[in-house]
């Protein structure tokens, strides 16, 4: 008899023992679930461009050609008046809020505010481009200057062209140096997780130099007097 009693005694342990372990389980499980829960659904990862070579980054890291490649495609969208600056610029302004900082969309507003007060925006058409020779590939140390690890200093070097109807009225080559900043605060209308925040220097007139002899090399780099670029 006493056999008998010792065996369910141990098959009452036993099943002790499982629902212990159940529950024990099922809390693993419930703790699993709020950690993916809470886990980002979406993972910005900057990839260089150049894939011909293995890379290996930490996922918090954004390279500089991808800080330039940045700068250059939100600025290009933003300097693009198609039809009229006095309807495109503000436009650009609202479109690409999500990539500017609040300080720099005040002040892009202002100078808006002062184009068109100067009659600079009615039936303006504008665009900018890479100069030939001057983009991030012909000398990186001096496009992209690493302030900290969410604090970046780009020159662009660009050319603004700018037409009233069918007439060219300005061709300028700028010196842009934009302040670039990490605000991952909004994935879904910035996936970068960078801004601009507007200009480190005032931007500066710049001239190519002309084509040297065959065999000469020369000619530097000015700024020559100007109105607003």
């Amino acid at each position: 008899m006493s056999r008998f009693k010792n065996e369910v005694t141990h098959l009452q342990a036993h099943v002790k023992t499982l629902r212990m372990g159940a529950v024990a389980l099922l809390l693993m499980a419930l703790l699993l679930g709020v950690g993916w829960w809470s886990a980002p659904k979406f993972l910005t990862i900057h990839v260089p461009p150049d894939l011909r070579s293995g890379s290996t980054r930490k996922w918090w890291d954004v390279p500089p050609e991808s800080v330039y490649a940045f700068s250059f495609y939100i600025w290009q969208q933003l300097q693009r008046w198609p039809t009229s600056g006095d309807e495109d610029y503000p436009r650009n302004l609202r479109a690409l809020s999500a990539y500017l900082t609040p300080s720099c969309r005040s002040f892009l507003q202002q100078d808006y505010e002062y184009r068109r007060s100067n009659g600079e925006l009615r039936q303006r058409v504008r665009g900018i481009y890479e100069i030939p020779g001057r983009g991030y590939g012909d000398d990186p140390t001096a496009r992209v200057r690493v302030v900290s690890t969410s604090n970046w200093i780009v020159t662009l070097d660009v050319s603004a062209d700018e037409y009233l109807g069918s007439e060219q009225v300005k061709r300028a080559l700028v010196r842009y140096a934009l302040k670039v900043v990490r605000m991952d605060v909004d994935p879904e209308k910035n996936p970068f997780g960078l801004a601009l925040d507007c200009y480190a220097s005032a931007p500066q007139r710049i001239e190519t130099p002309p084509p040297a002899p065959a065999g000469k090399a020369g000619g530097a780099v000015g700024a020559p007097q100007g109105d607003h670029p």
